[in-house]
């Protein structure tokens, strides 16, 4: 077993990353996928890295080739039917996004025989249900805040804004507060209205990871536990039980 390990959670167009260095967090940091072998560096000379990517085939291959170049093995993590109890609910496994399949394996280590909900924040906002014998309810996948603002800014003339600094449930005074706290309202009012139609007063534990994780999170009822590195710990968790017994690329 290596000695170092780099753990990659790649988007479309940024990358976040963790250096292990014997089992402990020695670097960390989020970039452009386009530069991302270059800001590793030496870290990559010798190391595994693990990957999760939702990017393209191609960006995938490139990004394999700049790591092999730099010395690092390269083993990329897939959605999988089934895995440690967890158990998908696409009728085709690896459509669904391994960034999602992952959390929920990493949840499912703390709330093993519990039902629970993973929210991720992000480009897209997430929310998978799984039951307590660990399959998969289904989820929703809604635009995130960006997407959301930019789609305003797109398809509305009239609409003009700077993005609100401190979003809130209340009502905005200014175009800038109702776009902003209006994207609030519609995620938190989404997380909500899932978790109600599914769950009719059913405790389910409660996960949340994502880069709008802590601005949406405090809108939340409910206990939510903070889970920055849900993704990773999948990750980590899916090479564990599986290592050089699922391909590569």
């Amino acid at each position: 077993m290596s000695a170092q390990r780099i753990l990659l959670d790649v988007g479309n167009t940024r990358c976040k990353w963790i250096v292990l260095r014997d089992g402990h967090v020695a670097r960390r940091g989020a970039e452009p996928v386009s530069s991302i072998a270059g800001v590793l560096g030496t870290a990559a000379r010798g190391a595994e890295a693990l990957i999760a990517s939702v990017a393209s085939r191609q960006q995938n291959e490139q990004l394999q080739g700049l790591l092999e170049q730099r010395g690092a093995s390269v083993w990329f993590a897939e959605s999988l039917a089934r895995l440690d109890g967890l158990k998908n609910s696409y009728a085709q496994a690896a459509r669904m996004g391994v960034d999602r399949w992952l959390a929920m394996l990493a949840a499912l280590q703390s709330a093993r025989g519990e039902r629970f909900c993973v929210v991720d924040s992000g480009s897209a906002l997430t929310i998978d249900l799984v039951d307590e014998q660990g399959a998969h309810e289904g989820g929703f996948i809604i635009p995130g805040a960006t997407l959301m603002q930019r789609a305003l800014l797109a398809k509305t003339d009239r609409v003009r804004f700077e993005a609100a600094s401190r979003p809130s449930l209340n009502p905005g005074r200014s175009t800038a507060q109702a776009v902003g706290n209006g994207i609030l309202l519609a995620q938190a009012g989404a997380v909500e209205r899932a978790l109600a139609h599914r769950d009719a007063g059913a405790k389910r534990r409660r996960f949340i990871c994502g880069g709008g994780a802590e601005q949406l999170r405090p809108h939340l009822r409910g206990l939510w536990e903070w889970a920055p590195d849900l993704v990773m710990d999948g990750l980590l968790r899916q090479h564990q039980l599986l290592g050089a017994g699922t391909p590569s690329g």
